[in-house]
């Protein structure tokens, strides 16, 4: 692989108008061919096989009227009661010309019997059945549904939406906060490479690798469906791992051409080495972050489909465009230096006065008292992942959103008038076909009315053919609240079956609370095949690249300690409420179901960087010296300053998404950076010089028979750039291509 690898590189640094000239025609015709297509980012929640799912299902067979989608209407007047004869009238006149929405079916007026009116008459609700689902009507009815109030917000009346129609509604990409974690790479890189040109080679290949991706993640959602949060999560992976890739060769081009290699041959040999470590680690993160069709929920798999996209494409650039660009660069990499900041490139062990400089100076502390720091680095680990014990899976509802948004508003006037429960009503969707009698539906909602949980039962609602009935449960806690799934877990295996008995009646809870509770009782059911599967695939990989099955097992276990901690972390600040308002977090959430498991994919792959690029570079000095001990700390020593670079790049990337209002990409975004915080700093620096100390010549045992039939992965290493593929250091310089506008 090295040799075609540092072919790729050479190629690309002498035909680099030809390939920069690919790249840009490659972004334009994409992002073209999206918006002709009708390419866009939607939500569609669905998990197959699930008994919500069966609720839905049934419904658009038997009883399509009630399987389109719903609206809440919350009308408040600023002064007076929804009673009051001038505010009735305003809301009236609303109510009427919603029905003249497109796709609406039917208004159930508040001032209706058993409709919806608070106590105090301040707090109305109507709610809005629609023909369709939010996905097949778009935004147009719901636009529709915001003017046609106009007759009551005009008369001062208060009017905010809840609901799934308005929730896709208001779907939009919020201000991205991306930028300063942009700002803070370009501030890293100058200090790690001291160079103006270095740092905006790293950080032109990230950028043009993740706008390509992004193109291609739309073009992809005109025709399948990839929910909104996708895009998001493509682009704090995809702009993270884009900078780190190029960081990677980058510094190994740089190093080249301190030696005195010629730009395509310094290019060439960047790629084959580091470019061959980028490779390893980017396919390591695609096939992680693609295991998410494990969970077998759609609205995950396709999230982890779009960064693996974008992942992808960031190699190719990272493989490609940036060898065409340190082409144009030529030996001028480290021209334009910032005052303060000296070029640098890595440094061995040794300073110039023989020494141990820093790197290797820790290490080697470290590996004179391995087991104490062993003991301590792990007490410090487990207990940061503490709080993983008391993980609890759910989702995030809109009483998280900030009170600019309509949602939340509607969310805190329901609450205030009817209880946190209204704002999460389940609906149950019972089966008539095969009962013996109909009565079993008013025997259903007596018994379900009268389980604690309960505030409101609905009369239900039967279909014309006698074929299906809906009612509708409002609970007594919140969509978001630990109660509500036990309240949902209690009707479908005890108050449901006993009311139904042997009717032959069917009866599924369902309603989005329920789809979202299945969903993360589905994940939580899958997550450990799917952890077992990223552990496996990241073994095998390691095994063959340094041929040892310590190094890989070790690697393994570390890489579960920081996540560990990065979900102790998370489960910390989100349900305990520690620090929680630093982030914007003001009560306490469950983790969103798909949190931890996303984190797990992604954080797997990226591990590979540091496990790759900081092993091999042990390996190649064991192999020279048989020295363990300094092999280690001259490793650490010569990948020190990248790899802390490169984790400081990642932290700043991920954290800068904090920043926005999404809770669940706050989780990522913090458990992202805990994550990779802990590997590069605790797991780097201490467990890895106090392991291999420990262990000795048992780092590299491999048995012989296994070590005859894997595959032999050089990465790092020269040893296959054999001389005809290889340039030899020339004896004068050849001329430098000149930078583009000079």
């Amino acid at each position: 692989m090295s040799t075609y690898l540092y072919r790729l590189g050479r190629f690309s640094v002498r035909r680099r108008w030809f390939v920069l000239g690919a790249w840009v025609l490659a972004v334009v015709a994409l992002t073209i061919a999206g918006k002709a297509a009708g390419g866009s980012l939607k939500d569609q929640f669905t998990v197959p096989g699930v008994e919500s799912q069966r609720a839905t299902d049934l419904l658009k067979a038997t009883f399509p009227a009630q399987a389109g989608g719903t609206a809440q209407v919350v009308f408040h007047p600023s002064t007076g009661t929804v009673r009051t004869a001038a505010n009735r009238t305003a809301i009236d006149k609303a109510l009427r010309d919603m029905a003249g929405v497109s796709h609406v079916i039917s208004v159930a007026s508040p001032y209706d019997a058993g409709a919806q009116v608070s106590k105090d008459g301040t707090i109305a609700v109507a709610n809005v059945a629609f023909d369709q689902s939010p996905l097949d009507m778009g935004k147009g009815p719901y636009q529709e549904l915001k003017t046609s109030v106009s007759a009551a917000t005009s008369h001062g009346v208060q009017v905010e939406f809840g609901g799934e129609v308005a929730q896709f509604g208001e779907q939009n990409s919020s201000p991205g906060s991306e930028g300063l974690g942009l700002i803070a790479a370009v501030v890293i890189l100058i200090i790690a490479f001291g160079s103006v040109i270095a740092m905006g080679l790293s950080i032109g290949t990230a950028l043009f690798g993740l706008t390509t991706g992004i193109s291609v993640v739309t073009l992809v959602s005109a025709f399948v469906t990839i929910p909104t949060v996708a895009e998001t999560i493509a682009v704090m992976v995809g702009l993270g791992v884009g900078i780190d890739y190029a960081l990677f060769i980058v510094t190994r081009h740089r190093a080249g051409l301190s030696r005195g290699l010629t730009v395509a041959d310094a290019a060439g040999r960047a790629i084959a080495t580091a470019g061959q470590a980028v490779l390893i680690a980017g396919v390591t993160v695609v096939i992680a972050i693609c295991g998410l069709a494990v969970a077998g929920i759609p609205l995950v798999t396709w999230m982890g489909f779009g960064a693996a996209m974008v992942v992808a494409v960031t190699v190719g650039a990272a493989l490609t465009l940036l060898p065409a660009l340190m082409g144009f660069a030529g030996h001028n990499a480290d021209r334009f230096g910032v005052p303060g900041f000296k070029a640098r490139v890595e440094m061995g062990a040794r300073d110039e006065d023989g020494n141990y400089h820093g790197w290797a100076r820790m290490s080697h502390h470290v590996s004179r008292h391995a087991v104490a720091y062993l003991v301590g680095s792990l007490a410090l680990v487990l207990t940061l992942a503490i709080p993983m014990l008391s993980l609890r899976l759910g989702q995030p509802d809109a009483g998280n959103d900030p009170t600019s948004s309509t949602l939340r508003r509607s969310y805190d006037l329901l609450a205030k008038g009817f209880g946190p429960g209204s704002n999460g009503p389940l609906v149950l969707s019972v089966d008539l076909r095969g009962a013996t009698s109909a009565a079993v539906v008013p025997a259903v909602s007596r018994a379900v009315a009268a389980d604690p949980g309960v505030v409101h039962v609905d009369p239900a609602v039967v279909s014309p053919n006698g074929a299906t009935a809906v009612i509708q449960v409002i609970p007594r806690s919140s969509p978001q609240a630990a109660q509500t799934t036990t309240l949902i877990n209690r009707l479908r295996h005890e108050t449901i079956p006993a009311a139904v008995g042997a009717t032959g009646a069917r009866v599924y809870v369902g309603g989005p609370t329920a789809t979202f509770i299945d969903m993360s009782n589905r994940i939580a059911s899958r997550l450990p095949l799917f952890i077992a599967a990223v552990i496996g695939l990241s073994f095998l990989l390691l095994l063959m690249v340094f041929r040892s099955l310590v190094v890989p097992l070790k690697a393994a276990v570390m890489n579960v300690l920081s996540i560990g901690a990065a979900y102790g972390v998370i489960v910390a600040i989100f349900q305990w409420g520690w620090g929680a308002s630093l982030f914007g977090v003001h009560e306490s959430l469950p983790i969103s179901s798909f949190v931890p498991m996303l984190m797990f994919a992604i954080l797997f792959g990226l591990s590979m960087d540091y496990e790759v690029f900081l092993l091999s570079r042990v390996r190649e000095e064991y192999l020279l010296s048989g020295d363990n001990t300094e092999s280690v700390a001259t490793g650490i020593a010569t990948t020190g300053r990248v790899i802390t670079s490169a984790a400081l790049i990642m932290i700043s990337v991920f954290l800068s998404f904090v920043l926005g209002d999404n809770p669940s990409v706050k989780m990522i975004g913090i458990g992202l950076a805990t994550a990779v915080f802990v590997d590069a700093t605790i797991i780097r620096m201490v467990l890895v010089p106090a392991t291999m100390k420990l262990l000795g010549d048992a780092n590299w045992w491999l048995p012989r028979w296994l070590d005859q039939i894997l595959p032999n992965l050089d990465i790092e290493g020269e040893s296959k750039l054999g001389p005809d593929e290889m340039e030899h250091p020339p004896t004068s310089p050849e001329p430098e291509p000149a930078l583009v506008g000079s």
